[in-house]
């Protein structure tokens, strides 16, 4: 496990909820660092770190994140994903918006009002490493790294995803 690395990206991570505890700024891990910090401990390396955010607090977001030092790349459609690197790390923010019943769904693109999981924010903040994070919960990881490859078929199953879904299961009993 490359530990600079790591521990780059928990500083990151750390920054990042200051940063949106600051602008009133609602963020969650999503991905293997989410289910890094349900677990309580690290299990892998991490290619990026992923988030969800509001798409109403996208511009905010971005002015903070820049002030920070990130810069922007490009990818996936901005109204559906914001992705910045700052020191060679990448974060991406995956953008929702909410139903009358306060669903999270998917913001932009092409499947933009579809429902994410059922409550998929529902978690208690996650820690590790002295940080505390607000996380997806893990049984919406759960229904997202098994359907991924189904949603979207341009993206096929992979092996870490099975030993995350394992690891989540395990922990949930």
């Amino acid at each position: 496990m490359n530990r600079e690395r790591a521990d780059g990206q928990l500083a990151q991570i750390a920054g990042t909820v200051g940063l949106a505890r600051r602008l009133g700024i609602d963020v969650w891990l999503r991905g293997g660092w989410a289910m890094d910090f349900f677990l309580g401990r690290l299990t892998r390396d991490h290619e990026d770190i992923d988030w969800f955010a509001p798409a109403a607090d996208a511009p905010a977001l971005a002015a903070g994140l820049h002030e920070l030092g990130y810069r922007p790349l490009d990818g996936v459609p901005p109204e559906q994903q914001l992705d910045f690197v700052k020191d060679g790390l990448e974060s991406s923010f995956t953008l929702l918006d909410f139903a009358a019943d306060g669903r999270a769904l998917v913001a932009g693109g092409p499947w933009a009002g579809t429902p994410w999981p059922a409550g998929l924010l529902a978690a208690e903040p996650g820690r590790l490493g002295g940080v505390e994070c607000p996380i997806v919960s893990p049984e919406a990881q759960i229904e997202i790294k098994q359907m991924m490859p189904v949603w979207d078929t341009r993206r096929p199953r992979r092996h870490k995803d099975a030993e995350d879904i394992a690891r989540l299961r395990e922990a949930l009993g």
